[in-house]
């Protein structure tokens, strides 16, 4: 009975992968043939519900092998009138294969449990697309906290190809993460990040110290990587302002930097808000970022003289 269920199961779903894929595919074909028509997924939608319907009844296609009426209900909150017809019904024509810096800001939607994945693999989408057609060119995605989140939504087969592949593009994938805890617990991290990633930067592990044994043995570090990691701004030379970091380059090359900005480079990256307000109020007051943090430094610079 088992083998009879698991049998029906995989007929099921290789009938809806047909179904779908021929309803992207019959899609395109007609708009090719409809210059009139935005391709979006209003006209998507229209399509399937207008034309690709009369086509499944011409097949014959049963509708426990494909449910072409559920398929539009799940649809509909995103086209017109629902709840989100405004994510992919954009008319801009962007030509984001071309811009050299993209940020995508996922705090607000990253519990959403709808929005969440649609927008993620739109994301990783354009990526693909970037690192397959910009041929010569550096390319580098960067994922912070939101890798995490990525991977709870079934993206984890995503990050194992994308760092797989990457660097036969010519590329680079980077994942960030500030809590010692996702990388001893993630399966994803183990597996397909660490497995495929020849440089491994470390900030300061004081406060990890009593669980550093686990970050060592996951991370592959021998006992004097171990030791520099944990001599991380243990001897900073008190008249200079300067945090130390650690870069290991695949394992053959392990050294621990001293990382000096200058004030200028300090105020335009810092996250402390009290400082971050301050450079706000200056950018509106002077007109503009760089004559803000110029001014704001020069004044910090005169007081501790």
């Amino acid at each position: 009975m088992l083998s009879l269920w698991k049998k029906d199961n995989e007929t099921f779903r290789r009938s809806e992968y047909v179904a779908l894929s021929n309803a992207l595919q019959l899609y395109f074909e007609y708009l090719g043939k409809n210059s009139n028509v935005f391709p979006c997924f209003n006209s998507f939608y229209e399509y399937v519900r207008d034309v690709f319907t009369v086509i499944l009844k011409g097949d014959e296609v049963k509708e426990k092998d494909f449910d072409i009426s559920n398929f539009l209900y799940v649809l509909r909150p995103f086209y017109i009138g629902g709840e989100f017809d405004y994510l992919l019904n954009a008319k801009e024509n962007l030509d984001l294969l071309q811009q050299r810096f993209i940020v995508f800001e996922l705090d607000n939607i990253k519990d959403h449990p709808i929005l969440f994945p649609v927008v993620t693999l739109i994301i990783m989408e354009l990526f693909i697309s970037k690192m397959r057609k910009l041929k010569g060119v550096r390319k580098m995605i960067l994922i912070e906290e939101a890798w995490k989140a990525i991977a709870k939504e079934g993206m984890a087969e995503y990050i194992k190809y994308l760092f797989k592949t990457v660097r036969k593009f010519f590329g680079e994938a980077i994942v960030v993460t500030q809590e010692v805890d996702d990388i001893i617990h993630s399966p994803v991290v183990k597996e397909s990040i660490i497995n495929n990633s020849d440089c491994k930067i470390l900030l300061d592990q004081a406060k990890y110290q009593n669980k550093f044994d686990q970050i060592q043995e996951l991370l592959a570090l021998t006992e004097k990587e171990k030791a520099l990691v944990l001599s991380i701004n243990k001897a900073n030379d008190p008249t200079r302002k300067y945090k130390e970091v650690f870069i290991s380059l695949g394992g053959i090359s392990s050294k621990v930097y001293r990382t000096e900005v200058s004030l200028e480079e300090y105020l335009t990256y810092t996250t402390e808000e009290s400082e971050k307000m301050k450079v706000q109020e200056y950018t509106q007051k002077y007109g503009g970022l760089k004559k803000a943090i110029a001014v704001l430094a020069m004044e910090i610079r005169s007081q501790s003289a």
